[in-house]
């Protein structure tokens, strides 16, 4: 039972609340349709989006919302005529070069049509320079209004925001575009804005620090939150601060956890499936509810849960597919299966199948001899129950999707390479494995991931090994790769490297090798996947991967939950119960299961130390001075609990954020200490295939090739 002390307090456990974010980003959409030309703009209008915007929007707004001010027609942003039948056209895009090319091209049209219409672009997320530029060379910078549309983070989830950022990585690292680091920073100082101070900033990358001849941490600590130029902010804007620091993570920091198989049932989908912008497509069959009335549901339910492999409810076609957005706004089951290793996702199914079951023989049962007041409130729960059982449906179908990919010999021989690749297991086999998957046709991506995982864990790939696979790659999969091939190996990224690198390799790619082996020993990050260590397995981070602990969330547990990167709670309970006098008890039950003050890196310097890419470690006073950090202070007081802010510079995947989430599950203190929370903030979801299609150029589209759509 909780104490009073617990209950007293628990209006003060509750995490940042994100959909403020949500808010602002739709009032500025709508003060940026109706701000430019107001006269002509609040009137009837034609849209033209970026398909890349596409999602991202449609995680903030709705097409009803469009259409009431003012949206008449929407069409993609895309080569060709445009013909709309409104004076006023407003564009919505990202500032590239190809988009203001298209843009003038629309112009110059209907000038010589003579037609003529009032246009206004709204880039996203501020102007820029070039887009001026280019009109004026392609002379028609007097026939538009340019304005922008300050889009940042999007909540795709209670504790998850996104700026939905494309090809950060490719940008960053391959490119040497900065921008997303001005636009990161505008972002944190939004939220900063919005629920306090920044008392700490610790990090690692050379990006989480450098920009230019700035820092990305500096620039948070310079600018006053008055800097920044956000509508809507300043009335939400809260008094006190519930952040106690932010962790700013450099993806290159850890490149080898994005390019392994995610393994939770989120991330599965992700990688088998695809989720794009919190989004995946199904067989339509699949979230149309059945015809069949709750008995017949029941039924249902209890054919799925009566035995291990779940009977198929629905045919699935590939055909007639359909958008579903993954929230547990409407799927609260979501919320229990997202994070489960998916070994685990029939079981947990079954478990609710016959609770629903069970539900439905009660309720059904009882109906005879229920009063009206009882019928009334049973009305009430069957449309709930209806719901969940539509929920169980769609996740039990979508379950039986996946299963079948993971049973091929392609899949499985990928996930025994990794695991010997992680172990440095005859590093020499691994290698005529993958030749022999290109062999089978496997897909290039998941080839490329393989390779790129090799030289990671390896300190690279002996030359001859590496020219040998590079040759058949080209040949599989087609010579248009070999930029690809140059683009992991460029200087800045040095994800693909022969082993012993060549004598004119410049010394900043040399100083970029990776440590794994000292990692893998010292971060704790190989546990033994047989009988006697699940129970170790289920208790630590590493559950995301069937026994492998992500490097970074291993870092972020070296700030916040020193205790779990030394050892786990399945030993901790274990010693505990062997434990001969109340003292002992006392001392194992402290540590890694209970909040503690951020301290920094503090011991773990050497761990640190030996990762490629600076250090972040500062203090930010409310006078927003830069102090080097020695020993931390905790914010806030002991009786509150705190948010930790965990910022995923070039993307994170879905397992990295299951992961976190269980530390901060572990994080929940007692009724002295409640313990912390964990926001997570990223450019943008990622996944091993999109880092390699997002290098080689290749994007998926965002949106329907139809040209327009009527709102």
């Amino acid at each position: 039972m909780p104490s009073g002390d617990q209950a007293a307090s628990s209006s003060t456990d509750a995490p940042l609340d994100v959909n403020i974010l949500k808010e602002i980003a739709k009032k500025d959409l709508v003060d940026a349709l109706n701000s430019a030309r107001p006269l002509i703009v609040n009137g009837a209008k034609t849209l033209v989006l970026d398909a890349s915007l596409a999602g991202p929007l449609g995680l903030v707004t709705e097409v009803s919302l469009l259409k009431h001010h003012g949206v008449d027609k929407m069409f993609w942003l895309e080569p060709g005529p445009l013909t709309s039948s409104t004076a006023s056209i407003v564009y919505i895009c990202r500032p590239r070069i190809k988009h203001v090319k298209i843009i003038a091209d629309h112009i110059k049209r209907h000038a010589k049509e003579s037609r003529k219409h009032n246009y206004t672009i709204l880039l996203v997320p501020r102007v820029s320079t070039l887009v001026s530029r280019i009109f004026e060379e392609e002379g028609v910078l007097g026939d538009v209004t340019i304005s922008s549309y300050n889009l940042q983070f999007i909540p795709i989830a209670e504790d998850v925001i996104s700026l939905e950022h494309e090809n950060t990585l490719r940008e960053l690292w391959v490119d040497g575009d900065e921008t997303i680091i001005f636009d990161s920073a505008q972002a944190l100082l939004t939220v900063q804005k919005l629920f306090g101070n920044f008392p700490q900033i610790i990090g690692k990358g050379d990006y989480a620090q450098a920009m230019k001849s700035q820092r990305l941490a500096t620039l948070l600590t310079r600018q006053s939150p008055k800097a920044t130029n956000n509508t809507g902010v300043d009335a939400l804007l809260s008094g006190a601060s519930k952040i106690d620091s932010l962790i700013i993570l450099d993806r290159r920091v850890d490149m080898i956890t994005p390019l392994l198989t995610q393994l939770t049932y989120e991330g599965l989908v992700d990688e088998l499936i695809g989720i794009k912008n919190s989004h995946v497509e199904l067989p339509l069959s699949l979230l149309t509810p059945p015809t069949a009335g709750p008995s017949n549901a029941a039924s249902t339910s209890t054919s799925t849960a009566a035995g291990a492999t779940p009977v198929p409810v629905v045919t699935v076609k590939k055909e007639n597919k359909k958008k579903h957005h993954l929230t547990t706004d409407t799927d609260p089951l979501f919320a229990e299966l997202r994070d489960l290793n998916f070994s685990s996702v029939g079981k947990k199914l079954n478990k609710v199948a016959r609770r629903l079951d069970e539900d439905y023989k009660v309720s059904h049962y009882n109906l005879q001899t229920k009063t009206v007041a009882q019928l009334r409130d049973f009305v009430g729960k069957l449309g709930g129950l209806q719901t969940e059982h539509q929920a169980l449906r769609l996740h039990t179908g979508l379950s039986e999707m996946i299963v079948p990919l993971t049973r091929t010999d392609i899949f499985n021989k990928s996930l025994e390479i990794q695991q010997n690749l992680l172990a440095s297991y005859e590093v020499t086999a691994q290698l005529n494995a993958i030749e022999d998957l290109i062999a089978q046709g496997a897909e290039m991506q998941i080839v490329l991931r393989l390779l790129c995982l090799a030289s990671l864990t390896a300190g690279g790939v002996k030359a001859k090994n590496l020219e040998n696979i590079k040759r058949e790659i080209l040949q599989a999969y087609g010579y248009e790769y070999l930029p690809l091939l140059l683009s992991l190996a460029v200087p800045s990224l040095a994800i693909l490297l022969p082993n012993p690198l060549p004598a004119s390799t410049p010394s900043t790619v040399a100083a970029l090798k990776y440590p794994f082996a000292y990692l893998r020993k010292s971060l704790r990050l190989l546990i033994d996947d047989n009988p006697e260590a699940l129970d170790e397995v289920e208790n630590d981070i590493s559950f995301v991967y069937s026994g492998y602990a992500p490097i970074s969330i291993r870092l972020v547990q070296c700030i916040a939950q020193k205790g779990g990167v030394i050892s786990n709670p399945a030993e901790k309970e274990k010693a505990s119960g062997e434990a001969s006098n109340a003292g002992d008890q006392k001392k194992l039950s402290m540590g890694k299961v209970q909040a503690h003050p951020i301290v920094g890196w503090k011991g773990f310097e050497d761990v640190v130390t030996a990762i490629p890419g600076r250090t972040v470690e500062v203090i930010q006073k409310a006078s927003n001075k830069v102090t080097p950090s020695g020993p931390l202070t905790s914010a806030g007081s002991s009786s509150e609990t705190t948010t930790t802010i965990v910022f995923f510079l070039g993307g994170c995947t879905y397992t990295e954020i299951a992961a976190l989430r269980w530390v901060g599950r572990q994080n929940k203190g007692n009724y002295q200490c409640l313990g912390r929370n964990f926001l997570i903030a990223t450019t943008g979801i990622i996944s091993g295939a999109g880092i390699i299609d997002g290098i080689a150029g290749v994007t998926q589209a965002a949106g329907p090739k139809a040209t327009a759509a009527t709102v």
